[in-house]
């Protein structure tokens, strides 16, 4: 017969084994806290950037007239939970002699307040190879969602003289491209699970440095389409996109033919974000 001393240590030993047991199948079952850091790559047919293609010309220094010119882009964000956020985001790109890249640098603070979602923060365009085009904005936006859908106002805010080539010191004009300004409405709305239709409108109004002494005019840019989620972060998007004022940026190739980057295109894009 077991000594009853024995049979006690038995019992203690098999239910702490059972308590253990219940406690590592409840850790094992409990979701990974998320990451505050997030990547993102993106391949689409275009890349369009205020409704105006950046990919133009060609290594031949012709103007490219394929409706399909892809990109491939990709990024990452670090998110602190109390708001503050950094990024980073890169595009090929092919409108400046030496650069074939768009590098985006970006820091801001996401809040509520007013039964609205704000956002402010800074954005800095990059083009290695091409500094001439490098662009410093701060940016201000407020969300709200709706039964209808939800909708976004936001305003970029060009505080650098250098602004895309049009002004700076870089480019060689003498002018300056301060005060330009971009006002964005957009709109999105899930119609069904997974497919969200998605429409926006936005306005650039260029520095009177710029709108005085060049062939830039302002401009609206739309942009129309719908996104679907396979989940996973999977998702496969379809838009038209353009710009109204064409002849005002039509660029001529080497061999003389002109075109305009406004020009309407529907692009595909495949996004995966991490």
């Amino acid at each position: 017969m077991m000594h009853r001393k024995s049979a006690l240590a038995l019992a203690i030993l098999a239910a702490g084994l059972t308590v253990s047991n219940a406690a590592l199948a409840q850790a094992a079952a409990a979701p990974a806290e998320a990451s505050p850091i997030t990547a993102n790559v993106t391949l689409t047919t275009n890349y369009k950037f205020r409704g105006q293609d950046q990919d133009v010309l060609g290594s031949n220094g012709n103007f490219k007239t394929s409706a399909v010119k892809p990109a491939l882009q990709g990024g990452f964000d670090y998110a602190h939970e109390s708001g503050f956020y950094i990024g980073n985001w890169n595009s090929s790109v092919n409108w400046m002699d030496g650069n074939s890249i768009e590098m985006d640098v970006y820091g801001g603070y996401k809040f509520k307040a007013g039964g609205l979602d704000w956002d402010v923060g800074t954005l800095g365009y990059i083009y290695p190879g091409a500094t001439q085009g490098n662009t410093w904005e701060i940016y201000g936006s407020g969300s709200y969602a709706s039964a209808f859908g939800a909708f976004t106002l936001k305003y970029s805010h060009t505080v650098s003289d250098d602004y895309f080539n049009w002004a700076g010191a870089k480019a060689g004009s003498g002018l300056s491209g301060r005060n330009t300004g971009y006002l964005n409405l957009g709109y999105a709305y899930e119609v069904v699970p997974k497919l969200t239709l998605k429409a926006a409108v936005g306005y650039t109004f260029f520095a009177s440095d710029i709108k005085d002494n060049t062939v830039a005019q302002n401009y609206y840019d739309y942009n129309v389409g719908a996104s679907y989620d396979f989940g996973g972060g999977l998702s496969l998007g379809g838009y038209v996109q353009g710009a109204n004022k064409g002849s005002a940026f039509e660029v001529t190739g080497a061999d003389g033919k002109t075109r305009s980057p406004n020009k309407a295109r529907f692009i595909v894009a495949l996004t995966k974000t991490l």
